[in-house]
């Protein structure tokens, strides 16, 4: 499928996009497409490893405009009603997620949400219930490891002692999503430790340089909701959902801190919003973070759904606490998203032997 993604991105998909194949074909069902954010203006890409799932305002606003003529948005509202199976989606339906609860949800996603009026479900970290500032913790790590010079190099952090090798691009992201595997069997404040002492380690300098107080495109890019901006968003008319308390990859955790991620998170954002939080975003989201363990978590924390991060389309199984969802990235054109929610790409991989469902097993477990 690699080999022949550039002619199904730039022949296929336009070509069957404009003579509205799609959209006969796409058979009845829910699909529910996943954002990470929208690009804050003046703010330049650092790596497509790191800034590769947000988009533009314009490309949102064009993805809005083909999902509002050719399907149905459906609001979280709806969602909700349907999971409880108290309601009839329409043949064609697609629900608006967006993940991390990055700033530039509020200041520059929200305005093309609410110039195309479509509502979306948030999946916010239980930092976003507090009054500070805060990041996610693994792109920090990404920065890090970015920012440093090359070279061996050896951290130790409390019980943690990891070494490595700083070289180019590619093995520098080798090494950031390994860290990212071996960080998340340990809780928050052993990971904000290490970081801590990779900063001091591979001399890259604060934190707080990476986001000085003029550099507002900057803090849009990387700072997390605070508690207020929250309820702004909230306040506009958007559902919030639960992320986990700091997004590491559950399956790598123990699971009583696994269960933990799930419960508070739950609970903080409901101190804060004042209503029941009824979704779950697993964090990451793959075959890899979730397991069928993880999925009974889920249930057992009082969700009424919880959301994988790929698979998705119409068509697709909706397993209420395995529901899979088109991940949006930064390279997605409208014809291929449309290919995508439409279930034409999930096809082409059943045919291909490489069905997500298949592969990933989780409701089956």
């Amino acid at each position: 499928m690699k080999l022949v993604s550039p002619i199904l991105k730039r022949i296929v998909y336009p070509t069957l996009a404009k003579t509205g194949c799609f959209r006969g074909l796409a058979p009845a069902g829910l699909a529910v497409v996943t954002y990470h954010g929208v690009l804050p203006q003046g703010y330049g890409r650092i790596d497509p490893d790191l800034d590769g799932s947000l988009i533009t305002a314009d490309t949102l606003r064009r993805q809005l405009r083909l999902l509002k003529a050719k399907y149905t948005v459906i609001s979280p509202e709806e969602m909700l009603l349907w999971c409880q199976k108290k309601l009839l989606l329409p043949p064609r339906a697609v629900l608006l997620t967006c993940d991390d609860g990055l700033v530039n949800n509020l200041t520059d996603m929200l305005p093309v949400l609410e110039e195309e009026g479509v509502r979306c479900l948030f999946f916010v970290t239980g930092a976003s219930a507090n009054e500070g500032t805060a990041t996610l913790w693994y792109e920090d790590l990404f920065l890090l490891l970015h920012r440093a010079r090359a070279g061996s190099f050896k951290i130790s952090s409390g019980k943690l002692e990891i070494s490595g090798t700083l070289a180019g691009r590619a093995p520098r992201r080798a090494l950031w999503w390994d860290l990212v595997k071996q960080l998340s069997r340990v809780g928050a404040e052993s990971r904000k430790a290490f970081l801590e002492a990779a900063r001091i380690r591979l001399r890259t300098g604060d934190f707080d340089a990476l986001f000085p107080a003029n550099n507002l495109p900057s803090q849009r890019r990387f700072w997390l909701l605070n508690r207020g901006e929250l309820k702004q968003l909230e306040s506009a008319g958007m559902t919030i959902g639960a992320h986990s308390m700091s997004h590491p990859l559950l399956s790598h955790l123990p699971p009583e801190l696994a269960r933990a991620e799930m419960t508070e998170s739950r609970a903080c954002l409901e101190a804060v919003l004042g209503e029941r939080v009824w979704a779950f975003a697993y964090p990451f989201g793959d075959a890899a973070s979730v397991t069928p363990e993880i999925l009974v978590m889920a249930k057992d924390a009082g969700y009424s759904a919880a959301f994988l991060n790929c698979g998705g389309g119409l068509g697709t199984e909706l397993p209420p606490f395995a529901i899979p969802r088109v991940h949006v990235s930064a390279g997605m054109g409208v014809a291929e998203l449309e290919a995508h929610v439409a279930g034409f790409y999930s096809s082409l991989q059943r045919h291909a032997g490489r069905n997500p469902r298949d592969l990933l097993r989780l409701a089956e477990g």
